[in-house]
């Protein structure tokens, strides 16, 4: 007889009214939320914009909770689509059943659309979150507790836990005719316990690996991935309830056994300095650590380049406005050299005509054109006396010679 075990609870559900307020939803709320303040103080302490985090946990909360369905129904297709399985049950969130490589899976889907909309990398979000993640999951494994759920095999041990057979409609324990909860005999090993103080060791590892190593590009959160799988491996192998087996092991343990090779890759080859963000205009670029604490004493230069530097050459080409801001002012200066040259029909010298118009001046902002003096306009004004005679003069009397 075992004078020291764990209870377990015999309801799960309360009702406010005609809501019930399961416990296991609210074990995942909490860890959701814990996880969220964990990374936002972080995300914040590398630049990152005020409540980043909710921008990305309202994508990925979800497409994460339905990952984790998927992957949990997929996994355990007996209780769904076996012999007696009722298909409607995948849909019944709330009477437990999550799988955490699908939460994984479908919450990054849903953090790397988020992180593209606020064009910050993924890896700057993965490395902030990497000790949330296990807190979340420990505050999670609670739920399962409430709902007598993820126990291992019988167990003599002063921590041996007690399991009640619980009614996933009601949320409570079935009773005998004296209205006594209904036990299973003897006791269990509490593997949700185990998991639980698993996931806030793998917290703790996380947070000082990083603190010393400064971890980039993802690696602090493939450490958690590792470190997380470890520990799935030898719990998941103690679990008692039903599940898939390949080769007679579960499918679980092949899954962390694939994850963490995974992780264990990616964390060897990956490398890059830890990840920060400064502002560029209204969008945020990659720093390293030196170009944060440049930015944060005002020394690091922040404007935002020029989006095409290859136009300015095409602006520099563009005629000056010589005219003043008048576009007549610019026509009269193209048909000073155009009208000798149509008046030439072959009697005269064109090439000397197109000189000697090309000699006369830009016109003057007030748009009056003035002489050069030059040996050219001597050449072409020859038989005037009158020195004072305007360039326009000049230019219709060698028209009239012409013709």
């Amino acid at each position: 007889m075992n004078l020291a075990s764990i209870p377990s609870p015999t309801t799960a559900v309360w009702h406010l009214g005609p809501v019930p307020v399961r416990a296991y939803a609210l074990c995942i709320v909490a860890g959701i939320i814990v996880a969220c303040v964990v990374t936002e103080i972080r995300m914040r302490r590398r630049g990152a914009p005020p409540y980043a985090i909710l921008d990305i946990a309202v994508w990925a909360v979800p497409f994460g909770i339905v990952g984790a369905r998927i992957y949990h129904v997929i996994s355990s297709p007996h209780d769904y689509f076996g012999s007696g399985g009722d298909p409607v049950k995948a849909l019944k969130i709330w009477e437990g059943g999550l799988g955490i490589w699908g939460a994984v899976a479908g919450g990054t889907l849903g953090a790397w659309l988020a992180c593209r909309q606020l064009r910050i990398p993924l890896t700057f979000v993965a490395d902030a979150l990497a000790p949330g993640l296990p807190l979340a999951q420990a505050i999670g494994r609670l739920g399962n507790w409430f709902n007598n759920e993820l126990y291992g095999g019988p167990t003599s041990l002063p921590w041996g836990l007690k399991i009640y057979q619980i009614d996933a409609t009601t949320g409570r324990a079935e009773t005998d005719r004296e209205g006594n909860p209904l036990a299973l005999p003897g006791l269990y090993h509490p593997t949700f316990l185990y998991e639980l103080l698993w996931n806030l060791g793998v917290a703790v590892l996380v947070w000082l690996a990083d603190r010393r190593y400064k971890f980039g590009k993802g690696r602090a959160f493939a450490l958690y991935v590792m470190a997380y799988t470890l520990g799935r491996v030898w719990i998941e192998a103690m679990r008692s309830d039903a599940a898939t087996h390949i080769v007679g092991v579960r499918l679980n343990v092949w899954t962390s056994i694939v994850v963490f090779l995974g992780a264990l890759v990616y964390f060897v080859r990956t490398r890059g300095p830890q990840e920060f963000l400064v502002p560029v205009g209204d969008r945020f670029r990659v720093a390293t650590a030196d170009e944060f604490a440049a930015h944060q004493r005002g020394e690091l230069d922040t404007a935002e380049p020029a989006e095409d530097a290859g136009e300015a050459p095409e602006a520099a080409a563009e005629p000056a406005d010589d005219g003043g801001g008048d576009p007549a002012a610019g026509d009269a200066a193209d048909d000073r050299v155009a009208e000798p040259v149509a008046a030439a029909p072959g009697g005269g010298d064109a090439s000397a005509d197109v000189a000697a118009a090309a000699s006369v001046d830009e016109p003057a902002a007030g748009g009056v054109p003035s002489t050069t003096g030059g040996p050219a306009e001597d050449s072409a004004s020859a038989g005037d006396s009158a020195s004072g005679d305007s360039a326009t003069d000049q230019v219709e009397a060698r028209s009239g010679d012409d013709r």
